[in-house]
Formats: C-alpha cells, structure tokens, sequence
C-alpha cells in the first residue's frame, strides 16, 4: 500500500480515524496511553521530570478519550484511565 493510501486510511483531515483499527490496536494504543501516565507518575514521585509529559499535554487525554468513544462503540471492555493526579504522599503518612 502507498504511503499516501496508508495516510488516509488511518487519519481523516487532522483527526485520527480509529474505526479503521483492530480491536486489538487500539488496546495496545489505549494501554500505551497508561504506560506512559505511569511512567510519568513513577518519575513524578522520584522528583524527576516526566518524560512524556502526558498531564501537561492535553492532546494525550484527547487521544485516550477518542480511544475509549470507539472501544465503547465496539462494546470492548476496558478499564478507565484514572485521571486524577497523583498527589505525594506527606512525611507522617504511610
């Protein structure tokens, strides 16, 4: 397949089109999305700089919403991206 016939199978305008995915890909798409957030997290908690930046990039929550629309429209089951931020931990807790 031509590298402009593969473009416009997978992007309508400057959208993703992501009916034209397996079930399959965008489970590994959605579960990229986490991957990412918690790499973020983990590295958030070491006082280090995340290197995704997928909190501060609201295109990645964009992205993560328009993969559940479609997995809830093809009625996959999936666990929910928690969004909510992880806070550290105080020094007299845990």
């Amino acid at each position: 397949m031509a590298e402009s016939s593969q473009r416009r199978l997978f992007h309508s305008g400057d959208l993703m089109n992501y009916q034209a995915f397996t079930n399959d890909t965008l489970t590994m798409m959605y579960q990229g999305v986490r991957g990412a957030l918690a790499a973020d997290d983990a590295l958030s908690e070491l006082g280090k700089e995340s290197r995704f930046r997928v909190r501060e990039t609201p295109e990645w929550k964009r992205h993560a919403a328009d993969l559940e629309a479609e997995m809830h429209r093809r009625g996959m089951v999936f666990e929910v991206i928690d969004w909510i931020e992880v806070q550290p931990s105080l020094p007299f807790e845990g």
